[in-house]
């Protein structure tokens, strides 16, 4: 057979799951208009600076990018007040994950770490690259579970995952915290704080990690340009990693993985203070509202630290999105992150959300 070819955790492997779009939705249920709230995107679209940019970037579109986007780090380090020589960017963090993977995990042999009902980017990867991938409980309430993360390390322990804020949740390691764990690691395990949501935090210092890389060996965080920059079509992340490792990257990786329309797309969205701050506000402001008005619909709703919330309703959280999308509104189901009876949306434009806060009490109520 020629699947006897294949390797074999490959033939039993789970594609990555991504929620539908707009356009399925509207073929499947014959509508016009679709509010889409299911994927943490940016309400407000995309900076004007960055779409004037991209024109300038497609005169050169025939033109390889400079390996390794020096430029694009350059400003990154600018932003985020670290060494640009620590930073490597990528086809989004996915492919920081995947580099992370296949040059610091050892087939066969190393182990990965992380938490239940978390992104599952992480499991992928590792089965992928061959490594064993170890998930721990997570605590009460869905707490982050630090210790328990700690306490699974063995002699085999590569990486340790920790997403903060934390998607599905939204809730948050504070940076003390994250700084004990790694101070417990054992020599040789780096600990991964992936920080795409870190933008909706409030206050960010009290847990932001990415000032700490340059003083940690054993510390990487990653970030990306898909949420509170509105690049998510153009891929583009990095991460922050101590120098030693970035170096090993950098002479690993394929070339060119960052296209030259989208690193000129993430100078851009790094100047657009105005842009960047409109996001947070739109951001904060439908957050509040979702936590103030979704407990009065009757739902059990998590504290969140990030451009989305997940709550429980009233009703089964599938009949519940089967109806939304009925009626237009795209939220996502969390069967696939092994949370069946919750629903978890994303903050979006007010009127989207009053929208969706409506129409929820109607399919909830009646």
């Amino acid at each position: 057979m020629l699947s006897q070819r294949v390797r074999p955790e490959i033939l039993d492997f789970k594609a990555y799951v991504p929620g539908l779009s707009v356009e399925e939705i509207k073929a499947k249920y014959g509508l016009e208009n679709v509010i889409k709230l299911a994927s943490n995107e940016n309400p407000l679209g995309v900076s004007p600076l960055v779409e004037q940019a991209i024109a300038r970037a497609a005169h050169d579109a025939h033109r390889y990018p400079q390996n390794h986007s020096p430029r694009l780090a350059e400003a990154i380090g600018h932003a985020m007040g670290v060494p640009p020589e620590l930073v490597v960017a990528g086809n989004g963090s996915d492919e920081v994950i995947d580099m992370l993977m296949r040059v610091v995990a050892r087939p066969g042999r190393d182990n990965v770490v992380c938490y239940e009902h978390c992104f599952s980017m992480y499991g992928l990867t590792a089965r992928l690259c061959g490594v064993e991938y170890r998930e721990v409980p997570r605590g009460e309430d869905f707490r982050l579970p630090l210790e328990s993360l700690a306490e699974a390390v063995d002699e085999n322990t590569a990486l340790v995952f920790v997403t903060s804020p934390d998607n599905p949740t939204g809730l948050a390691a504070r940076a003390e915290e994250l700084l004990v764990l790694s101070g417990v690691l054992r020599k040789g395990a780096l600990l991964v704080v992936d920080e795409a949501y870190m933008d909706f935090s409030w206050p960010p210092e009290e847990y932001a990690m990415i000032g700490q890389v340059a003083e940690l060996d054993n510390l990487v965080v990653l970030r990306t340009f898909s949420k509170a920059y509105g690049l998510a079509g153009l891929r583009l992340g990095y991460g922050v990693l101590p120098l030693w490792l970035a170096e090993h990257v950098r002479r690993a990786r394929p070339p060119f993985t960052v296209n030259l329309l989208a690193e000129a797309a993430g100078i851009a969205a790094l100047s657009d203070d105005n842009f960047y701050s409109a996001t947070l506000e739109v951001v904060f402001k439908g957050r509040e509202r979702l936590l103030a008005q979704l407990p009065r619909l009757g739902c059990e709703v998590l504290p969140s630290q990030s451009n989305f919330v997940m709550f429980r309703p009233t009703r089964p959280a599938g009949d519940v999105c089967a109806r939304l999308l009925e009626r237009g509104i795209i939220v996502r189901h969390l069967k696939s992150f092994g949370l069946p009876e919750h629903i978890r949306v994303n903050v979006g434009l007010p009127e989207e959300t009053e929208t969706f806060l409506r129409v929820l009490g109607e399919v909830l109520h009646g």
